[in-house]
């Protein structure tokens, strides 16, 4: 009995520490994002082959069916730090597309970012972490065409390490990639800003219609 005791008081403690070293800017609860988030390519997880890239056209909306995500996507640029600055807080469910760089779909990598959470409330990618390899995005067009790319990969970078030509570079030559990027870790209050990003990496491999 009383080693039972003791391990149920020994949870307890782990599940509120861990509750403690989560909290976002507006008290709510960020996903995990630490290194157990880092699965990179699980074995066994078949992945489909590249489809050929696409002629460029603006994206329009973005959709993860496994996360329940939807939402439109706006053009962004650059934040005074260079990273690609985020749709503004008063559109904390849109996604922000580096405008000047690669359209999603067209050889390269399309950069797609989006706020983890406000001040208040959970946002667009809250549950971005929770991205597997094999799972499916889609990044409807301009000119109609929905561009389907499966995930490969999902890290986390710290910010003090992150490594911009890892993140925003292509992977493999004549191929279309997209990187969606949000933060993670923990929130540093101190500092006003979480500690690492969450990236998940994808290729095309599919295409469709609107």
């Amino acid at each position: 009995m009383l080693t039972g005791v003791a391990w149920a008081v020994l949870v307890l403690c782990l599940w509120l520490w861990g509750r403690g070293t989560t909290d976002g800017p507006g008290g709510s609860s960020a996903p995990t994002t630490g290194d157990i988030a880092a699965v990179g390519r699980p074995l066994g997880v078949p992945l489909p082959p590249a489809h050929r890239p696409l002629h460029p056209a603006e994206p329009r909306r973005v959709e993860i069916p496994s996360l329940g995500i939807t939402a439109p996507v706006v053009g962004r640029g650059l934040d005074g730090t260079g990273a690609v600055d985020p749709p503004p807080f008063e559109m904390p469910h849109s996604v922000g597309w580096f405008r000047t760089g690669t359209p999603p779909g067209a050889e390269g990598a399309a950069l797609f970012v989006g706020h983890v959470d406000t001040e208040t409330r959970p946002a667009v990618f809250y549950g971005l972490s929770a991205a597997r390899p094999g799972a499916t995005i889609k990044v409807t067009r301009d000119d109609g065409s929905v561009a389907e790319f499966t995930v490969d990969d999902v890290q986390i970078f710290p910010r003090e390490s992150f490594d911009a030509r890892k993140v925003y570079g292509q992977r493999q030559a004549d191929r279309a990639e997209l990187r969606l990027i949000t933060c993670g870790g923990t929130f540093d209050r101190e500092a006003g800003a979480y500690t690492a990003n969450v990236v998940v990496s994808a290729y095309l491999t599919g295409t469709g219609r609107a």
